[in-house]
């Protein structure tokens, strides 16, 4: 018979993007990083792509200097157990989180994390929604999040990153969007391979690659901590019409 004390916990998910959510709201529990990489995995654990636990700004230290702006803290971790800044994704979950356990109402809604105070906006109605028409009443409305501008470092260490995948390597740019991201151009995706594994990164961030394209759509592949793989094309919007002569 197991001994193993219980958890409380809820999963959620944002874009496919799926979380284990575990309420401590007083800041009672001490998860470590193999704790939280047991329980994210996918085989033995609960599963999922992170970890998000529910705290009051004022039980967590690391966000005590946050509490006067945001009631609550998202405690992000990666699905290996370290510690992240937040997810963008993970936001919307914990906002929606807090509006379904009653503990906000719809509307603006302030949220701690470890790259600051983010601002999230949870849907009243179809005439409050990001997108007209996407939006429906109470627990379904949509939820939007500011995750304000992404930032390149100058010249320097900082901003000088090399992605190894196999026999190649590339030079790659920190973009930090709360999160850091390694942003590689290639040629041809394929030669990134699958990403199922985080490809070494010198210093290591997240990892993204794009091909080099001068196309009117290019594509882009994701490798994270937090989420194995993605990939999606990025289309830019239609140029405007050129004025009449």
């Amino acid at each position: 018979m197991s001994t193993a004390p219980r958890l409380a916990f809820l999963k959620g998910h944002g874009t496919e993007n799926d979380f284990v959510i575990v309420p401590d709201l007083d800041g009672r529990l001490e998860l470590s990083a193999a704790t939280v990489a047991r329980i994210c995995d996918r085989r033995a654990g609960i599963g999922g792509d992170g970890l998000i636990r529910v705290v009051r700004s004022s039980a967590h230290p690391e966000a005590l200097a946050m509490a006067d702006q945001a009631e609550w803290f998202m405690d992000y971790r990666n699905s290996d157990g370290s510690i992240a800044e937040m997810c963008g994704n993970g936001v919307r979950v914990f906002a929606r989180y807090l509006q379904r356990a009653g503990l906000v109402e719809a509307g603006d809604l302030a949220i701690a994390t470890r790259a600051g105070v983010r601002r999230a906006h949870i849907a009243k109605d179809a005439g409050d929604a990001a997108r007209p028409g996407e939006a429906t009443a109470g627990s379904d409305a949509p939820i939007t999040v500011v995750m304000g501008e992404a930032t390149l470092p100058g010249p320097g260490p900082d901003g000088e990153i090399t992605v190894t995948v196999g026999d190649h390597s590339w030079p790659a740019r920190n973009v930090n969007m709360g999160n850091p991201h390694a942003v590689a151009f290639v040629d041809d995706l394929a030669e990134a391979g699958e990403l199922f594994v985080a490809p070494p990164c010198a210093p290591r961030p997240r990892t993204r690659t794009a091909p080099t394209s001068n196309s009117s759509s290019t594509a882009a592949r994701a490798m994270s901590r937090c989420a194995c793989m993605s990939a999606a094309p990025v289309r830019p919007a239609p140029a405007a019409p050129a004025p009449a002569p």
